[in-house]
């Protein structure tokens, strides 16, 4: 079996709704998204004999991604009061509201599924919230 790993990263603030710690205030990571994908066989075509996949479209792609949510604040969906999403709105915050808790947990099978959606078979996301803490999503 082969593998094959790249990273990207984002800066992007968060917090996390009906939470009793200090991550029920709103803070930033610098989230670091490393995705590893595998296959039995290589690339037997002209331009990608020997490879898995070509590193430059997995890291393109995977940057594509991270980038989506680059120097913006992330919001489970209906967490905040309408009037502040309005003035966040108002002052043309990049805003992204997402189906879930913004936990690294949920990020991990985001960018999982995310990525395994663009073709590539995938093994796992890891997704560093601080560069000591991460969590990881693969099936089974």
């Amino acid at each position: 079996m082969y593998t094959l790993k790249t990273e990207a990263s984002f800066d992007a603030a968060h917090f996390l709704a009906d939470y009793s710690g200090k991550c029920k205030n709103i803070h930033g990571h610098r989230w670091r998204v490393c995705i590893e994908v595998e296959g039995e066989e290589l690339c037997q075509d002209r331009q990608s004999r020997g490879m898995l996949v070509d590193f430059g479209s997995l890291k393109k792609d995977v940057k594509t991604l991270s980038d989506s949510f680059d120097h913006a604040f992330i919001i489970e969906e209906g967490t905040l009061k309408p009037k502040t999403m309005e003035a966040l709105l108002e002052e043309e915050f990049k805003i992204i509201e997402i189906p879930f808790r913004p936990t690294a947990e949920n990020f991990a099978k985001y960018f999982y599924d995310e990525t395994k959606k663009l073709g590539y078979q995938v093994a796992s996301a890891t997704i560093y919230e601080t560069p000591t803490n991460c969590a990881s999503y693969r099936e089974r």
